[in-house]
């Protein structure tokens, strides 16, 4: 079979690949080994190779994936809450052994229904509203730092009370980012090679919003978006040798905020020694009962509901810390599986942002890539966390970790990946978007 000229125009190219898609329907073949045109850089156009997918519909091993991990969440928040209700912290709340539980599926419903309204709104649409849900993700995070507002919870103050559920407005920067930094690139496309009319709005926005995290504070929310603005932008085609000076930058400034703060400097010297008689009762202790919970747990576990660390001894076990108490009931063994789920799942999203770009939808591609970027690097900031591969920090582990706004915008973002997938197999069989 022939591969499609460079020099094809895009309806050209429909029309080929219809042809092509009525061809593979007679012999019964349900792949694309074939070559997609991408747009590079100046307009010129060269060829890459697409993996083989299903051309109708959208990614169902995918979906099956994310309904694996959010019912192996729903088990695991159910296993390690159970016993809240006999904590002597929460005796005034009284707490029932399925309160948690019932609220974490309660937010994988009302997830679930916002996703489905997300997939029904296709990519051009999310293109235009990009820049006015950025505002209004900055507009609420100033709305959280007003007194008699924002509710405090551990002496941060992040959540906006909506009745049936506390609002996180850092949870929808995160989406507002993806989306406006893919737009941005797209804006700037042509002037991406001058340093300064490409990358510092960007590097302004992201300050903007880097300082306002920081007042909450939410070091781990401004990490997971810094880390978003500058994966697209280099996944944009920002010029290396800008993306490195912006990486250093970036670094350098973690580490002054760090430096300079006291709590976030015992955090790095617990982290280095948490069993230390200095930092086990203080800002090792969470860290270090995640690493006595994850060494019982050996190979394969103590057994579902086993776990002895989640009965008052680890802090935020059904949030934070959830995959110690999974390392304890399901071992190594277990630990390994939700890595391999999430390293397949943040693989997949990636593939899905590539094919939309050799289909020359840039927006869609960069937005399908940022939300892999931010599961991904979210993931393994959580998993890191648990396993004292890196320090403490607030983040919980997507899809499986107790929270509502985190749930919602996880499956927000994931739907528009799906919606990327399945505007990619329309145009592929020769449709329009």
């Amino acid at each position: 079979m022939s591969s499609i000229p460079s020099a094809a125009t895009p309806n050209s190219t429909g029309s080929r690949f219809g042809g092509w898609f009525r061809r593979a329907a007679k012999s019964g073949m349900d792949a694309l080994p074939m070559h997609l045109p991408v747009r590079l850089g100046g307009g010129d156009f060269t060829q890459t190779k697409a993996a083989p997918v299903r051309v109708l519909g959208f990614d169902q091993a995918m979906l099956w994936v994310v309904v694996a991990l959010l019912a192996w969440g729903f088990v695991m928040v159910y296993s390690a809450s159970i016993a809240l209700g006999d904590n002597p912290r929460f005796a005034r709340a009284n707490y029932s052994q399925f309160f948690f539980v019932v609220r974490h599926g309660a937010f994988i419903a009302i997830a679930f229904v916002a996703g489905l309204l997300a997939f029904q709104v296709p990519m051009r649409i999310w293109e235009r509203v990009a820049p006015w849900l950025f505002i209004i993700s900055i507009l609420l995070l100033v709305l959280v730092l007003v007194p008699h507002i924002g509710r405090v919870v551990n002496g941060a103050r992040r959540w906006l009370p909506l009745g049936i559920m506390n609002f996180q407005p850092s949870e929808l920067a995160k989406l507002a980012m993806v989306l406006y930094a893919a737009s941005y690139m797209v804006r700037k496309m042509e002037i991406k090679e001058r340093f300064f009319r490409a990358v510092a709005p960007m590097g302004i926005a992201v300050f903007v919003i880097g300082m306002l995290l920081l007042a909450e504070p939410d070091m781990g929310a401004f990490m997971v978006i810094a880390v978003i603005a500058m994966g697209i932008l280099f996944l944009g085609g920002v010029n290396a040798r800008m993306f490195f000076v912006i990486a250093t930058l970036v670094v350098a400034a973690f580490a002054l905020i760090i430096a300079t703060s006291q709590f976030r400097r015992e955090r790095i010297f617990a982290y280095l020694d948490p069993f230390s008689e200095e930092h086990a009762l203080g800002k090792g202790y969470q860290l270090s009962h995640a690493l006595i919970a994850i060494g019982r747990g050996e190979i394969f576990g103590v057994g579902l509901g086993g776990s002895v660390e989640k009965l008052h001894w680890l802090p935020e076990a059904h949030t934070d810390f959830l995959l110690a108490v999974l390392g304890e009931e399901f071992g190594l063994v277990g630990v390994m599986l939700i890595i391999v789920l999430f390293l397949w799942l943040t693989r997949r999203i990636m593939h899905i942002g590539r094919q939309a770009i050799a289909l020359d939808r840039v927006f869609a591609g960069l937005t399908a890539q940022g939300v892999g970027i931010w599961i991904g690097f979210q993931a393994f900031i959580n998993v890191g966390v648990n396993l004292g591969a890196l320090p403490t920090k607030g983040l919980g582990l997507p899809l499986m970790s107790f929270g509502g706004s985190a749930m919602l915008m996880d499956l927000v973002a994931l739907a528009l990946v799906l919606r990327v997938d399945y505007e990619n197999r329309v145009l592929m069989r020769g449709g329009r978007v």
